[in-house]
């Protein structure tokens, strides 16, 4: 049975203000992950933190949602609180040296900015892995062109080579689906504000088993100890570390975030991922024909993103025009990038379409 997609779309309050085709900048929250983080600030009144160790307990079940998203076990995943943490952890326990690491040229920033990363362009990605690369860092999406780089071949690429693969998922998950299973990177970082609608510091880190033998936290506190729930008797001494990816959180956690980004993959699931894929891809491909009509050029990239350049045309200026007009769509690098996620819907397109034409 099809999504009913106008019942879903209830759940998204922000829609009957705003026509959001921005997801790649921000996703909108859904009703239940903003009752979900309020019912844990009323409990908090209630019971005064008095079980505060039960969060805890609760936070296995948000394991075990995003575990289901993406194909893996709740132990392989740790809450971070955005990509480029996840992204230090990583560069940091592997104690990365100058030129270990490959990544694209246009990449997001947090890839470009390792210290010591070698920037390559696509063209000659795969000759440019060489006897030196210990790890290639990539998005599964770019976030500025929409550029959906084959994973598969890649992974399948570096493992012959013994070279650990990052990916950060934050500009894709939650649109497209992800299976570590099938994929086997050695990690995957995602922030969940963008496509897997979530708030702002709710993220998580898949750490694959063989490498976290390996790896080492970068920051420790006092639930780095695997025995910390102890607390009449906390361990004072050197830690000894879980072997799950829980290792890597250190301390206390955002729980009103974390809770609400439960909510909110639980709906991504009762969806259904590859529904959600189908739909979001039917609606950049309508995005695209659309800018083409209105003279754009846009290249087909197989992802959710539809980014443009009209001649002529200041993508910055169209951006802030459309926003006045309250038509969220972003700018970047001479694009204008558009990103609908499955709450949108053909009169949210048309809408965009109609502004953008009176703009030219």
């Amino acid at each position: 049975m099809s999504p009913d997609w106008q019942a879903i779309r209830a759940e998204f309050p922000a829609l009957g203000n705003w026509t959001c085709l921005n997801t790649a900048t921000y996703g909108q929250l859904p009703r239940r992950a903003v009752e979900a983080a309020g019912r844990h600030w009323t409990r908090r009144d209630e019971l005064a933190c008095s079980d505060f160790l039960e969060w805890y307990d609760d936070m296995h079940r948000v394991r075990d949602a995003i575990a289901r998203l993406i194909h893996a076990s709740p132990g392989d995943i740790a809450f971070v609180p955005n990509a480029a943490t996840g992204l230090a952890i990583v560069t940091s326990g592997l104690g990365l040296k100058p030129g270990e690491v490959v990544t694209l040229a246009d990449e997001f920033p947090n890839n470009l900015y390792i210290p010591g990363g070698r920037q390559v362009c696509w063209e000659r990605f795969y000759e440019s892995i060489d006897a030196r690369t210990r790890m290639v860092a990539l998005s599964e999406v770019n976030y500025c062109t929409g550029f959906r780089p084959p994973l598969e071949d890649i992974a399948r690429f570096l493992r012959e080579r013994n070279v650990l693969f990052l990916i950060d998922g934050t500009q894709s998950v939650g649109a497209l689906q992800f299976d570590v299973e099938k994929l086997r990177p050695d990690v995957l970082v995602v922030h969940g504000y963008k496509w897997l609608i979530s708030p702002t510091g709710a993220g998580f880190l898949y750490v694959a088993p063989d490498l976290r033998e390996i790896l080492p936290p970068n920051v420790t506190g006092w639930r780095s100890h695997r025995a910390w729930r102890d607390v009449d008797r906390l361990h004072h001494g050197t830690p000894v570390l879980k072997e799950t990816a829980e290792k890597y959180e250190g301390g206390g956690l955002p729980f009103a975030d974390l809770y609400a980004m439960e909510a909110s993959v639980n709906l991504l699931l009762e969806i259904g991922p590859k529904a959600i894929e189908q739909r979001v891809r039917e609606l950049a491909g309508s995005v695209r024909q659309r800018l083409l009509r209105l003279g754009a050029e846009a290249q087909e990239t197989g992802s959710q993103i539809v980014a443009a350049k009209f001649p002529g045309q200041d993508p910055s200026r169209l951006a802030r025009e459309l926003k006045a007009r309250r038509v969220l769509v972003s700018a970047r690098r001479g694009y204008l990038r558009v990103s609908p996620h499955f709450y949108n819907n053909e009169e949210d397109l048309d809408r965009m379409e109609a502004e953008l034409r009176r703009l030219l």
